[in-house]
């Protein structure tokens, strides 16, 4: 049974930093992305790594604030969120896919966990 499960979300201010961390267990996927969701907005990619290849990919409005990083002896990825926005708050998913397609694209990956809540105040 695949199991992917989030935690590190909380309440920061404008300027503030978390880190999110998901643990995987039941898939050894080595395409791994992390999404969001705002209310009354579509889910977005955030950030995706594929560990075979060491390349991570990130949305053009959190390049250079967040990172997402994995650590496969724990089968845990991270997102390392920095100078967060008030527009970075929602709920982010942890998420699964085969290899091959656009990392963004939610449809192309297999498993999800249930989310974590970040909230952003200003």
């Amino acid at each position: 049974q695949v199991q992917l499960v989030e935690s590190g979300g909380g309440s920061v201010q404008a300027g503030g930093s978390l880190k999110l961390s998901c643990v995987v267990s039941g898939t050894s996927s080595d395409f791994m992305g992390w999404f969001r969701q705002a209310p009354g907005k579509e889910r977005e990619g955030v950030a995706a790594i594929y560990s075979l290849i060491h390349q991570s990919y990130y949305a053009d409005s959190v390049q250079g604030r967040f990172s997402i990083s994995r650590d496969g002896a724990r089968n845990t990825v991270y997102l390392e969120m920095n100078s967060l926005k008030p527009e970075d708050a929602a709920v982010y998913y942890c998420a699964a896919r085969p290899t091959g397609g656009l990392w963004y694209d939610a449809s192309q990956y297999k498993f999800w966990g249930h989310g974590t809540l970040v909230t952003v105040s200003s």
